[in-house]
């Protein structure tokens, strides 16, 4: 299964956001899973393409070109597929992914994983949506999306592939009984 990851190049200051990005990325390569992420080696996105590595699993890289010329790419990751801008590597991200995981991150984690999230409740994309939310990181995102059902913007339908976990043996349950009930 292919599992595309949106999470920053930077480690930020908790040391438990990057003991879980490695725990998330050994358990990624050793299940037989393929990372699809950023293509950086920076930050968590490099901790994280790295444990998959480290756990012999496989890593996809989608990067643009203007992070390469600025030297952030992972030499040592499987492949690396190289777009003209964002919006191309947004698009190939999802393209390439059967599962969906927006770990602690910045705007650009919240961008990408925001148009997941449109295309699951449009029913446009059927894969789980997983806001990974350690240490309460996602808790307002929730709230707001909740806010939306309470004025009948949204509804728990349309919601219902948006799943806010909070350790990775709760990514691996919605993972698992996603497809599990998808193929019967």
């Amino acid at each position: 299964m292919n599992i595309t990851v949106y999470l920053g190049a930077n480690t930020g200051n908790d040391p438990r956001l990057s003991e879980a990005v490695k725990e998330l990325g050994t358990w990624i390569g050793q299940n037989g899973h393929t990372l699809i992420y950023g293509g950086s080696k920076c930050g968590l996105m490099g901790e994280l393409a790295e444990s998959v590595l480290n756990a012999k699993g496989k890593v996809i890289g989608v990067e643009p070109q203007f992070f390469i010329d600025a030297g952030f790419d992972y030499s040592e990751i499987t492949q690396l597929i190289v777009t003209k801008d964002m919006t191309e590597r947004k698009t190939k991200m999802i393209e390439l992914g059967d599962a969906f995981i927006a770990y602690p991150g910045g705007t650009g984690t919240l961008e990408e994983i925001a148009e997941v999230m449109s295309k699951v409740s449009l029913k446009h994309l059927n894969a789980p949506c997983i806001l990974y939310n350690l240490n309460g990181y996602y808790d307002d995102l929730k709230n707001l999306l909740n806010k939306m059902i309470t004025y009948d913007l949204s509804s728990k339908d349309k919601q219902e592939d948006i799943y806010f976990v909070e350790n990775l043996s709760e990514i691996v349950k919605v993972v698992e009984g996603y497809y599990e009930s998808t193929s019967k």
